[in-house]
Parts: structure tokens; C-alpha cells; sequence
């Protein structure tokens, strides 16, 4: 059972529950897929392969390479890139997504859906300028979101460290919730803002903000948010092969 799996299971036990559709989706947008092709890709090109359902036409995509395997029969061209990425690639096309044919989270998601995600995935998070005068413990912050963030850094691999979520008051008067993010890799900031921004647009809460700063390793304020805050650890990726056409999120392919 992968992830995917099992939020899928979660959203069929409670078809009238929002927030474990958007849990869903939410795994849905963070998890790398991978994408049947009809051939080789070249460059930065990809033809997926496409089929059709009721009409529509649908691309096969599988957070398990086996499982790709195991549908197609044979060695199969792919391409792998995020939930998110796929979205994004195809919205607009009129073509919808078929996920994990055969597996326990076989589940379509039709054009329409697909466009109203990547629009969901474009609502790029404010910046603001506040200064923090004191950290406290985070109260009240749901579950949900917690298991969210817990994915979104997780899926971040190398490109921080460490954070922490502490509740904060600002010099203007103002009171919530920061992430503070340590040891990023220069430029990431942007992705790591984004990752935090898609954790609380898909955990189901309802008109929730949270604010993101980023600290380099080190810095003296790291103590008093680490005394009050709740650690999230960033993993370090693990060495890999030659990347298969889209796993490098500088050279995303394009469709063709």
C-alpha cells in the first residue's frame, strides 16, 4: 500500500467528507508519478500515451514504477515528474488523468478536474513584512494540516534542512502561526513557500494562513523557535541513477 492508497481509501469511506477529497488530491499533487509514453521522449519533449474514456481522453500515470510495469506487460517508456507538474502540463488540454489503473487507488480524474487543480496550484502564496517579537508553542493547529506539512517537507528532499512551527506575535500587534525554514538551498525559497502554501490549501481548512521565513543554519533566533516550536526534519535525498525525462524540476518536459 503506498500513500496514495491509502488517502484514496480514506476519501471512499467518507464520500461527503471534503476535507479527505482535498486529502486526496492534496497526496495526489505531492506525489512523483510516473507517466506511460508512447515513445522515448526526446529532449525535453514527451507524447504520452493517451486513451479514451466516455468520450474524453485520459493519460495513464502510476506512483509505482512496478505498477507501470505490471499494466503495460512489457519495458515501457516513461516520463516522472510530480503530481503538481502533470497538472499543470496538461490543464487546459482537455485531457484528464488515469491513476493507478489496476492498483487500489485506480481513480480518474476528468479534464474539468484537472483544470480546477492546476488553477487551485497557481494561488501562489503573499509576501509580507512583519518582524517577529516572540515565539510560543503552536495551539489549535489542526491534525490535518500537520500530516500535510509532515508530506509537503518531506517531499522536499535537499532542499532545506530542518523547520519549525511556532505561533508568533509581530511587532505590529498581529498574532498567528510561522514555519520557520533553516538551511535552505539558495533559490528554493520560492518551492518551499509554494510546498507550504499547497499543505494548507489541500488539509482542508478552512480560511487558514500561514506565514514562512527562512533562516540560514546557525542563526541566533533558531533558539527560541526551537524551544517553543514543533520540528519538522527535511530528508537528504538519496543518491540515484541517471533521472528518467522529468524528474529534474528545472527541465520540466513539455507535451507534444
Amino acid at each position: 500500500m503506498t500513500a496514495l492508497d491509502d488517502a484514496h481509501r480514506a476519501m471512499e469511506a467518507a464520500p461527503e467528507d471534503d476535507a479527505a477529497r482535498l486529502a486526496f488530491f492534496g497526496a495526489f499533487a505531492g506525489t512523483e508519478l510516473f507517466l506511460l509514453l508512447d515513445e522515448e521522449a526526446t529532449g525535453g519533449d514527451i507524447r504520452p500515451a493517451l486513451f479514451s474514456v466516455e468520450g474524453a481522453r485520459y493519460l495513464l500515470a502510476f506512483d509505482r514504477e512496478e505498477r507501470l510495469a505490471a499494466f503495460s506487460g512489457t519495458v515501457s517508456p516513461y516520463a516522472a515528474l510530480p503530481g503538481r507538474g502533470l497538472m499543470q502540463m496538461v490543464a487546459g488540454e482537455g485531457i484528464g488523468i488515469a491513476l493507478n489503473a489496476d492498483a487500489p487507488s485506480a481513480f480518474l480524474i476528468p479534464p474539468e478536474a484537472v483544470d480546477w487543480l492546476a488553477a487551485t496550484l497557481e494561488v501562489a502564496p503573499e509576501a509580507a513584512e512583519a518582524r517577529p517579537v516572540a515565539f510560543h508553542a503552536p495551539r489549535g493547529v489542526p491534525a490535518g494540516l500537520l500530516t500535510a506539512l509532515d508530506a509537503r517537507l518531506a517531499a522536499s528532499a535537499g532542499l532545506a534542512t530542518a523547520a519549525w512551527l511556532a505561533g508568533v506575535d509581530y511587532d505590529t500587534g498581529g498574532r498567528g502561526h510561522i514555519l520557520i525554514v533553516t538551511g535552505a538551498l539558495p533559490g528554493a525559497e520560492a518551492a518551499l513557500a509554494a510546498a507550504v502554501n499547497e499543505a494548507l490549501t489541500f488539509s482542508g481548512v478552512e480560511a487558514g494562513w500561514l506565514d514562512v521565513a527562512f533562516l540560514p543554519t546557525g542563526d541566533p533566533a533558531l533558539g527560541a523557535v526551537a524551544a517553543q516550536g514543533l520540528r519538522f526534519d527535511i530528508p537528504v535525498p538519496e543518491a540515484a541513477g541517471p533521472a528518467a525525462p522529468g524528474t529534474d524540476p528545472a527541465k520540466p518536459p513539455r507535451l507534444r
